[in-house]
């Protein structure tokens, strides 16, 4: 597989001061996802910050040096060579949530219904999200100009479950 941390590619970056909290990025990929217009569904999610009154789209930034995809024990995450989207099997995922813990940005979720875990897979390279999103809060870019639009973690970001 070729080294993505060189490779031109494109991630998701969120600019939460332009987020207005509306949650469609949400609905939008469960249904893109599931047929359902069900938010708990999806592969990102928007937190509010009482201490900023911030919405913050959380969404899987596609680390080049990607923490969760070793820690799986069934070798269920893997990296999509096409899109660079860190992807999970469903049929091998066997619920251990190590990759829960393993992810620094906090954005692997637990599918309510099938009780595996979900992951942005980037829609195969034409995220759902950045084309409903009314306020461009959430972008797809190259990764080159994504370091300039990111920021640090926050303190208030979501913590560790």
């Amino acid at each position: 597989m070729n080294d993505l941390a060189t490779t031109s590619r494109s991630i998701l970056v969120a600019i939460p001061e332009l987020c207005t909290g509306c949650r469609i990025c949400e609905i939008r990929c469960a249904f893109r996802h599931y047929g359902q217009y069900n938010p708990s569904r999806a592969r990102i999610r928007v937190a509010r910050t009482d201490e900023t009154g911030l919405d913050v789209p959380c969404v899987c930034r596609q680390c080049s040096k990607c923490p969760v995809i070793p820690v799986c024990p069934t070798s269920a995450i893997f990296r999509d060579e096409k899109t660079g989207a860190v992807m999970i099997l469903e049929d091998r995922c066997k619920r251990h949530r190590l990759c829960m813990d393993a992810c620094p940005f906090h954005t692997i979720f637990i599918d309510p219904t099938t009780k595996l875990a979900l992951n942005c897979d980037l829609c195969g390279g034409e995220p759902e999200c950045v084309k409903q999103c009314p306020t461009k809060a959430i972008q797809y870019v190259p990764i080159e100009k994504a370091t300039k639009l990111t920021k640090p973690i926050p303190a208030w970001a979501p913590k560790k479950r």
